[in-house]
């Protein structure tokens, strides 16, 4: 345990930053799952969804839980599965 009063203070600001993020991490991997499912079941309410996925990964982003390249890679990712899934439609 810390025994000084700045590393009590510390250790206590870390706990706390350790929960908000957890919750805030939970958040985005569950609307990421739940787009998915859209996606696989190919649901036209997945079209929909993706500016409000995109608003919370640039979030994550923007608080740093997530590092550039992952916002990026994952903004790109679900935007072509989404494509592919219309694509299937259409066909």
């Amino acid at each position: 345990m810390p025994i000084t009063k700045s590393a009590q203070k510390a250790y206590r600001q870390t706990a706390r930053r350790r929960k908000r993020n957890i919750v805030r991490k939970k958040k985005m991997l569950s609307s990421i799952k739940e787009f998915k499912k859209l996606t696989a079941s190919n649901d036209p309410k997945a079209a929909a969804q993706l500016p409000s996925l995109y608003k919370t990964i640039d979030k994550m982003r923007k608080v740093k839980l997530i590092k550039r390249g992952k916002a990026n890679r994952l903004k790109s990712r679900l935007t072509k599965r989404l494509r592919a899934g219309s694509q299937e439609r259409k066909v």
